[in-house]
């Protein structure tokens, strides 16, 4: 019989950190609109990184709420190939950013294309440890950036409000010896249950396969995937007011086990992630927002009971 338990884990600050904005802002000039997407993409896949997710995400708010607010409106999700696996080999959770993301926007009236990515102390303050990997990952952020715009405006946002729930939400459930089977139901469990509460699922990611080099050597974990996963609606309407909330979309889903443990466990970035990081306190946004948090830990409850 397979025992199932949920723990949440609530982390509210770091010890010692300094209290500032959760996210790195770049404002860039692109009057003449030759600042694009890709321009991005490419600039960090020649630096190391795997792209996950690239998005572009006005047609979509087109189709389902007839207008956007924006020009250019991309998620971009991705990881460093290098630094991620030293990151996840030494901390299982902080597969929560692999892949993590990169909010790229450009209002309708503006010439300044911004760009949002989670600071390392944000994501430290989240995964509730500090870790020297998440600063070189930060490093070859910001290294990236400037490079590719030497003459962007850079800045941190305004403070972070604090948490008012659970940053990291962590579902467990204990498997025997044939896991493989019970990962399998369960994943399929997991991926059909998002359409039905209007998730979608822009990336997917075997991340034990790159650990593993392609299954040449070994890897601390029989198994480690990540999950893009993204909600309309909820993009939409934080959009609207607090763009650079981008940075957490897509959430990434992690799912593994770790090698002789008798347990796979998935978790995610809570939605409140996105009221502190970002200082949303509307009702409209706090409501939408709320709705797929209990959605989401509603799918993974029913799919390991």
């Amino acid at each position: 019989m397979r025992l199932i338990w949920i723990a949440i884990f609530v982390v509210l600050s770091i010890s010692g950190a300094v209290a500032k904005g959760d996210f790195h802002l770049f404002d860039i000039q692109n009057a003449d609109a030759k600042v694009t997407p890709e321009v991005i993409v490419k600039a960090f896949e020649a630096s190391g990184y795997e792209i996950a997710v690239n998005s572009e995400m006005n047609k979509p708010f087109k189709i389902q709420f007839q207008q956007t607010n924006f020009k250019i409106f991309t998620l971009l999700t991705l990881f460093h190939t290098e630094f991620s696996q030293e990151l996840v080999k030494k901390h299982a959770n902080a597969g929560i950013f692999v892949p993590m993301g990169v909010g790229i926007y450009q209002g309708k009236n503006e010439d300044i294309l911004h760009v949002s990515i989670l600071t390392a102390q944000a994501q430290a303050k989240i995964l509730g440890f500090d870790d020297v990997i998440l600063h070189k990952i930060e490093e070859a952020n910001m290294a990236v950036m400037k490079k590719t715009f030497p003459k962007a405006k850079i800045s941190i946002s305004k403070d972070a409000i604090k948490a008012k729930g659970p940053l990291v939400t962590i579902f467990k459930m204990e498997v025997d010896e044939d896991w493989e089977e019970a990962k399998e139901e369960l994943q399929m469990m997991v991926e059909d249950g998002f359409k039905p509460y209007g998730f979608v699922m822009p990336g997917f990611t075997d991340f034990n396969y790159i650990m593993t080099k392609e299954e040449t050597i070994e890897s601390p974990y029989d198994f480690y995937d990540t999950y893009s996963v993204c909600k309309l609606r909820v993009i939409y309407t934080v959009a609207k007011t607090r763009p650079e909330a981008a940075a957490f979309a897509p959430c990434t889903l992690m799912m593994y086990k770790k090698k002789g443990e008798d347990k796979i466990v998935m978790g995610f970035p809570g939605v409140y992630n996105w009221m502190s990081s970002a200082d949303i306190k509307d009702k409209e946004t706090s409501t939408v927002l709320m709705k797929a948090q209990i959605d989401f830990e509603t799918i993974l409850r029913e799919a390991t009971e």
